[in-house]
């Protein structure tokens, strides 16, 4: 039986439809939802994400504001940068682009950034309410996207194993504690193993569910899954302007459910901030 290709559009409009619900709901409160981005050097494709943002809030109705930095700046410019965007009225989240140039500190912004403006779900408060099982805060968004994605597929979670390959902060750390809450579509044993883990394979050739978070290309093969597994690529690596998953293609043969190179998990990352974003400033107008 062929695999169930995991497309990220569905996912993505379901959260899209939240955020326009709430953008006109603000409206009549003369509330318009904000999101702000700040962009540190001109790597193309950090560019070409904040682009992307941007164009995804002036179709559903935010405000949008972009703030560039030069690589030739410094911290303290950054800094104002994201204490600009905390003190602004008209902005309801905001988030510093990831990776940023050598001689900037990514994890000093974003432990500046208020932890109610936290679009991204990242700052170290909310990574800490994450771990807690607390409601109500922004978590981050690739994650969310994965974990939507897995209950719109129906694929099984609670009781099942899932391994997570890749442990950085951004993806693979907060997705290992998203899948093992106790909250629908959830519920999961999860290992997390990474590059320096030498037998990783073993762990995945085992799993009901594997996903990729290592930012590795096609680091997962039809030989390091099980047979009717599901299998999802978090991670890419741009090589020029192709991105290419943690997953390959050939996976499809094996995999019961598997994402595919381009219309994955992608597709609901933005979607995730923008509906972060909305419900910040949803709490926001009380």
């Amino acid at each position: 039986m062929a695999a169930t290709i995991m497309y990220g559009a569905p996912v993505a409009d379901a959260a899209l439809a939240e955020v326009s619900e709430l953008v006109a709901a603000l409206k009549q409160k003369d509330k318009t939802v904000g999101l702000g981005t700040i962009l540190v050097g001109d790597d193309p494709s950090s560019a070409h994400y904040v682009a992307r943002k941007h164009e995804m809030c002036e179709r559903y109705g935010l405000r949008s504001v972009d703030v560039r930095i030069p690589a030739s700046a410094r911290q303290s410019d950054l800094l104002a940068a994201v204490d600009q965007l905390n003190e602004d009225p008209d902005i309801d989240g905001f988030l510093v682009q990831n990776p940023v140039p050598a001689g900037f500190d990514y994890a000093e912004a974003v432990t500046r950034v208020r932890p109610a403006k936290d679009a991204d779900g990242l700052h170290p408060t909310n990574l800490g309410y994450l771990a807690l099982g607390e409601r109500g805060h922004p978590r981050p968004c690739t994650p969310l996207g994965i974990v939507a994605m897995l209950l719109h597929y129906q694929v099984p979670v609670a009781g099942r194993s899932a391994v997570v390959v890749g442990r950085g902060t951004t993806l693979g750390r907060p997705l290992s504690i998203m899948l093992s809450l106790k909250e629908e579509g959830a519920n999961a044993a999860v290992t997390v193993v990474h590059t320096g883990v030498k037998n990783w394979a073993d762990y995945t050739r085992e799993a009901d569910i594997v996903v990729g978070a290592a930012g590795y290309p096609n680091m997962i093969t039809p030989d390091v899954i099980a047979r009717g597994s599901c299998v999802v690529g978090g991670g890419i690596t741009w090589q020029g302007k192709r991105g290419i998953s943690d997953v390959d293609e050939s996976c499809a043969a094996v995999a019961g459910w598997v994402t595919p190179r381009l219309g994955g998990v992608g597709v609901t990352t933005v979607a995730m901030l923008l509906r972060n974003t909305a419900r910040a400033a949803a709490v926001g107008c009380g």
